[in-house]
């Protein structure tokens, strides 16, 4: 039997942390100011062996007006209606207050089993506000801190005696023969049950916008009941609340998120983590419902936010809330259409709905779009329609030649769909320009008819052995590489790692040379010289040593030193004596 449970209090007791101690995950928002939760959020959980579903409530207050205070009290006891057993949370470290006092009289009258929960109750400080919540005359409190998980055990106790019916335990051994002869029939069964699931799975949509544009009012419409906090105060929603709906006999869930202001104008640490619970509903949807406040369509928030999800890769259904207060309603359609088109060109063609969810005008036509620009989402298109395709598409706009040589498109394919992904192989791929692959991604668009869906393209080139080494396929046993069939023709960049290759050889072969010349002119004899008439002259059979370097063989005018010697009173080479000087 699956319990379920109402966490209620007054503000600030600590609910929402024990909502998430019991699920086991954090779902809700938690923060030190009161008043934190609004809606009522529900959630899965278990203890010990206990399966329960646990209802989130907002804080309660003892008013009856018109306020947003008397409607989070409306929520918190339509909890109560709905609820098993009601866990009364109370701040053992304060104690009992006339609020709590106030609130136990409001449990009493709604008939529901209550159990007292003292939170805060670690260590010695809240003995004493345990022992005062005996006065409440709701039974014994159960001493508890969901922070640090402290009193679970005394709260699985508390639980169990609510748990157990007598007549299900006089069917116990009936009802274990029933699950044993199903869980032999579902053994022959498990492939069939694990294709299903897929569809079986509720369909995620995310409502998202800017404050105060209708989103919790969309939501109460289309399911029927004012299940969401509403108002005309701005900022209202908080928490990412999941609402599970279903519409045809299929399976959705709705989660209403906060509204997304300008990352400039966030600054309070509550503001941001509502902000991140959107972003986070964001990623995991399917169909993202982008509300605009017709009155003030598409500002650049609302850009903003649109890019944001085409960014993620979801399917966008644009929706103009408050439709009831346009002048002119046609024309004024057919112009925001233009704006959008024209400011939002990654997502040409998404339905954009026109309604108002406070009088239901126009309500209908929504659920029908978002099914198909879902369907549109999970489209998968053939191999060959899609080569075909691209012959076509490039006949009639052929790439664009980049440094004199051409681009050739090779092959295309779909590697997965959510969002529709394709991988264009193609010669130079990363020197493709951007505006030709746009161009491919609005012709794939009107081609295969997929308005309004994210579609990726990615470009690819084949293996260059040159540039990236031989491939693995090409190594032999050995680890050798297999000759190729005839010469081929290197890039530019092999080309240059080559020439640098050569230069390196030929160098280190020039040093080596140049070194051994040098060390054999050192181990040479030098040679005797002699004088005659002013010219130095080697002695008879011995050999002018040469120059490290220099070429060999015999050099006229020129001695082993290298340098040439004049006689006496000779004028320099080339330069003519001055006369009166000699």
């Amino acid at each position: 039997m699956t319990l379920r449970l109402a966490i209620v209090g007054r503000p600030n007791v600590g609910k929402s942390t024990l909502f998430n101690r019991l699920a086991g995950k954090r779902l809700a928002i938690v923060d030190d100011r009161p008043g934190v939760t609004r809606d009522r959020r529900f959630g899965t959980g278990r203890i010990g062996d206990l399966d329960v579903e646990l209802i989130d409530t907002a804080g309660f207050e003892d008013v009856t007006d018109e306020s947003l205070e008397a409607r989070m009290r409306a929520q918190t006891e339509a909890a109560i209606r709905e609820c098993d057993v009601a866990l009364f949370v109370i701040d053992s470290r304060v104690g009992v207050t006339q609020l709590d006092e106030i609130f136990a009289d409001v449990l009493r009258r709604h008939d529901r089993p209550v159990i007292v929960i003292a939170n805060k109750a670690e260590g010695r400080q809240g003995d004493e506000g345990t022992n005062d919540a005996f006065r409440l005359g709701l039974g014994e409190p159960i001493p508890l801190s969901a922070e640090h998980g402290e009193g679970l055990a005394d709260l699985y106790a508390a639980l169990r005696a609510f748990a157990d019916d007598p007549e299900e335990s006089e069917d116990a051994d009936e009802a274990d023969f029933e699950a044993v002869v199903a869980a032999e029939r579902e053994a022959g069964e498990e492939e069939d049950l694990e294709a299903d699931a897929a569809d079986d799975r509720p369909l995620r949509i995310a409502i998202v916008g800017r404050p105060n544009a209708g989103k919790s009012t969309l939501v109460n419409r289309l399911i029927g009941e004012d299940r969401l906090l509403t108002g005309p105060e701005a900022g209202i929603t908080r928490d990412a609340i999941p609402v599970d709906w279903s519409l045809g006999g299929r399976a959705i869930r709705l989660v209403d998120t906060a509204g997304l202001r300008r990352k400039a104008r966030v600054q309070e640490g509550l503001e941001k983590l509502s902000t991140a619970d959107t972003i986070r509903a964001i990623t995991f949807a399917e169909v993202v419902i982008l509300v605009v406040d017709a009155t003030h369509p598409f500002e650049i928030q609302d850009l903003q936010i649109a890019d944001l999800v085409e960014r993620e890769g979801r399917a966008l259904v644009f929706v103009l809330a408050k439709w009831d207060l346009i002048d002119e309603p046609q024309s004024r359609l057919a112009e925001i259409r233009e704006t959008l088109d024209r400011q939002l060109p990654q997502v040409r063609g998404a339905p954009l709905v026109a309604l108002s969810a406070e009088t239901g005008r126009n309500v209908d036509r929504l659920m029908p779009a978002v099914f198909k620009v879902h369907e549109n989402w999970s489209t998968r298109v053939k191999t060959r329609d899609l080569n075909d395709w691209l012959a076509m598409a490039i006949q009639r706009h052929p790439p664009p030649a980049v440094n004199g040589r051409r681009i050739r498109p090779k092959y295309m394919a779909q590697t997965k769909a959510r969002p529709p992904t394709f991988v264009l192989f193609a010669t130079r791929a990363e020197q493709l320009p951007d505006h030709y692959r746009r161009y491919l991604v609005h012709a794939l668009r009107e081609s295969f008819d997929l308005p309004g869906v994210p579609i990726r393209v990615s470009v690819r080139s084949s293996r260059n052995p040159f540039v990236d080494g031989p491939s693995p396929k090409a190594a032999g046993p050995a680890g050798g590489v297999r000759a190729r069939a005839g010469p081929r023709k290197a890039s530019g960049t092999a080309r240059s790692k080559a020439a640098a290759q050569t230069a390196q050889i030929a160098k280190t072969a020039q040093t080596a040379k140049s070194a051994q010349t040098a060390k054999s002119a050192k181990s040479a004899k030098p040679a005797k010289v002699t004088k005659v008439s002013g010219r130095s002259r080697p002695a008879a059979g011995s050999k002018p040593a040469s120059r490290a370097g220099a070429r060999p063989g015999k050099v006229k005018g020129r001695p082993a030193s290298g340098r040439a010697v004049r006689s006496k009173g000779s004028a320099p080479r080339g330069r003519p004596s001055k006369p009166g000087k000699s």
